[in-house]
């Protein structure tokens, strides 16, 4: 088996202490409802790599395979992009917009959740999508995807601009770099994962992880006013 393999239980271990430091900061904050979004996003990020280092260890299960492709494929990057959706906008809309990505988010699972497996399609080290008889199946997770990566990444890329605006905020500017490019690197190792390149996603997710935890702590250690207003 290639190393390559065990990165996601190097990635789930790192899930679990960055969700660990998460939790901490919205005890102390418990009205900020972005930071509980953000703990539930790096929670179920580790639950698809936890899905992935099972894979590993373990060999091809078809239960495992089907929580990896909720976690991974559908919810992904999406809760911590809600994360950055309560930052945003007016509470009200956070709201609407959190149903109806649970909603789409529920709905999708139950499909996969239903879907038959072709057997023959499967191989032990690598996890795909295509071994699903309902190939239509796989058509939602672009969406919610898209969903995910229009706030995250445009939320992160929409901050810095502003940061970049402002005096002495240099390092939230940044930081917001830098969350930029940890959403987007998961997203871009999905795609491989359609072409059948699932290694590539296992590289991406711990780089993304890897790099939206630096951005954290950079802009932590800055005492500077938010430029948001829902920012507490």
């Amino acid at each position: 088996m290639q190393y390559i393999y065990f990165i996601p239980i190097f990635t789930f271990f790192l899930s679990l202490i960055f969700s660990y430091i998460l939790y901490k900061h919205y005890r102390r904050k418990p009205e900020a409802t972005y930071i509980l979004w953000w703990l539930i996003g790096v929670l179920t990020y580790g639950a698809g790599t936890f899905t992935e280092s099972y894979n590993t260890l373990f060999g091809w299960n078809e239960t495992n395979f089907r929580w990896w492709y909720i976690t991974g494929a559908l919810l992904g990057g999406a809760p911590l992009a809600q994360g950055s959706v309560y930052l945003l906008v007016k509470k009200k809309i956070a709201h609407v917009l959190s149903v109806v990505l649970i909603t789409a988010v529920v709905l999708s699972s139950i499909f996969v959740l239903k879907s038959p497996i072709n057997f023959e399609l499967v191989e032990p080290e690598r996890m795909s999508g295509k071994v699903f008889v309902w190939q239509w199946v796989r058509f939602f997770s672009p969406f919610i995807n898209i969903y995910a990566v229009a706030f995250l990444v445009g939320g992160a890329l929409i901050s810095a601009v502003k940061y970049f605006k402002k005096t002495g905020t240099s390092t939230r500017f940044w930081g917001n770099v830098l969350i930029a490019l940890g959403a987007i690197l998961p997203g871009i190792g999905g795609s491989f994962t359609r072409m059948g390149y699932v290694e590539v996603l296992y590289v991406t997710e711990f780089l993304g992880l890897a790099l939206i935890i630096i951005a954290y702590f950079k802009m932590k250690s800055e005492p500077t006013v938010s430029v948001h207003a829902n920012q507490i």
